[in-house]
């Protein structure tokens, strides 16, 4: 049985890589892609804080069917209000607010609230503990992306330091 607080403070590890990532990467660069077909940096951890919060919130507001087909608009109306284009600090900064702020709401809830199905866009039926591992599985997939940025740029990702910084100290 997979325990909703373990899912929870995972999400907000990965977040926490993911703002570490924004505040890596050169603040006056945000517009690089690797190529013209793919997001910007900035746009991939913008587009990280506004699904996890409006998805998370969406959850949190009692949505239960996001199949219908004005679901882009509610997502919509579900994001962070923030301009649209923000700098690194302020991405960074809002990345770790939404995450505390979320994650506290969802610590609120009940078994029963995770345990409730609900209908993923794509017409799966969920549990709402399954709909927040795919929003934490969702991130993972563009922190990835963001770090292979970071490592075009001769960055290497907080995770790996963390990794390297242990095995010296081993």
């Amino acid at each position: 049985m997979v325990r909703t607080e373990t899912v929870l403070d995972s999400w907000k590890t990965v977040r926490q890589d993911t703002a570490q990532a924004v505040e890596d990467f050169p603040a006056t660069e945000l517009d690089f892609k690797a190529t013209p077909d793919l997001m910007t940096f900035g746009e991939l951890a913008r587009h990280v804080l506004d699904a996890g919060h409006a998805l998370s919130a969406m959850l949190l507001d009692g949505v239960d069917n996001m199949t219908t087909p004005q679901f882009r608009e509610t997502m919509g109306k579900y994001r962070p209000q923030l301009p649209e284009k923000l700098d690194a600090a302020t991405l960074a900064s809002e990345l770790r607010k939404s995450i505390e702020m979320q994650t506290a709401a969802l610590s609120a809830k009940g078994e029963d609230f995770f345990s409730g199905i609900i209908t993923r866009f794509d017409g799966q039926r969920v549990t709402r503990l399954e709909m927040l591992q795919f929003i934490k599985e969702h991130e993972l997939t563009h922190r990835s992306q963001m770090f292979m940025y970071l490592r075009l740029k001769g960055i290497v990702p907080a995770t790996t330091r963390r990794r390297q910084a242990k095995q010296k100290g081993a």
